[in-house]
C-alpha cells in the first residue's frame, strides 16, 4: 500500500511514517503543507492519503480541502483525515460525494497502534471509518429533529451506530453480545425503514449510514 502523509507537526509526521512503515506500508511522501500534499498525491498516485485537517498555509481546514481536491482529481484515492477535535461538518463533507474509502479519526486514536493500522487498511480497502466520538456527535444532531428513523428500536440504533464506525457484522455481534444472524436481521430491518432496495449499483450498507447521519 502506497501512502502519502500530510502533517505539520514534525514529531507526529515522523511517527506516522515509522508506524506505517512498520505496518508494511510504503510511505512515498510526507509534507507539512496542504498545497504540497496535493502535489505529492498528483505525482506519487498513492493508494491512501493520510492528512491532518488543520494545516498550513492558513492553519484552518487546509488539509481537508486538500483531501477533497485529491479525491475530486482521483476518486479512487482513499483518504483518512486526522483531527484533534470533532467537527460534524467535516465528516459530512468527506462522506457527501463518495462515501467509500474515507475515514475521520481523532488524533488520540493513533496511540492504539493496532487499531489505527486496522483502520488504515479498512479505508485503503474501500471501507469507511468514523471515530466513535464523531459518530456520537452526528447521531446527537440527527436525533435533534423529528425523523422517521426515530422509530428505530434501541438495538437497531446501536447497530447502525456501529455500522457507521466501520464494524463488520461479526464485529457488531461481538460488541453487542448477540448472534451474527441477529445483526443481519437488524440491518435488514434498517434497510426496509430507509426504503433501500437491493441493487447492483448501490452499496446499501453505506447508503444507510449516510442517510441516517444526514437525517
Amino acid at each position: 500500500m502506497r501512502v502519502v502523509i500530510g502533517e505539520d507537526e514534525a514529531l507526529l509526521r515522523e511517527g506516522l511514517v515509522l508506524l506505517l512503515q512498520g505496518a508494511g506500508c510504503e510511505v512515498v511522501g510526507a509534507t507539512d503543507t496542504a498545497p504540497d500534499l496535493v502535489r505529492l498525491a498528483r505525482d506519487q498516485r498513492p493508494d491512501l492519503v493520510l492528512t491532518d485537517i488543520r494545516m498550513p498555509p492558513d492553519h484552518a481546514e487546509d488539509g481537508l480541502r486538500a483531501a477533497l481536491a485529491i479525491r475530486a482529481e482521483r476518486p479512487d484515492t482513499a483518504v483518512l483525515v486526522l483531527s484533534q477535535y470533532v467537527h460534524r461538518q467535516y465528516a459530512y463533507e468527506l462522506l457527501a460525494d463518495r462515501p467509500t474509502g474515507v475515514g475521520y479519526l481523532l488524533k488520540q486514536r493513533v496511540a492504539d497502534v493496532a487499531g489505527f493500522c486496522r483502520d488504515v487498511r479498512t479505508v485503503a480497502g474501500g471501507g469507511t471509518v468514523l471515530d466513535p466520538d464523531v459518530v456520537s456527535a452526528m447521531l446527537h444532531r440527527a436525533r435533534s429533529a423529528p425523523d422517521p428513523l426515530d422509530d428505530l428500536t434501541p438495538r437497531q440504533t446501536e447497530v447502525i451506530a456501529l455500522l457507521a464506525q466501520g464494524r463488520t457484522n461479526a464485529g457488531i455481534a461481538r460488541r453487542l453480545g448477540i448472534s451474527e444472524k441477529a445483526v443481519v436481521q437488524h440491518v435488514s430491518r434498517i434497510y426496509d425503514l430507509l426504503g433501500l432496495a437491493l441493487t447492483d449499483d448501490d452499496h446499501r450498507r453505506v447508503l444507510a449510514v449516510i442517510r441516517y447521519l444526514n437525517a
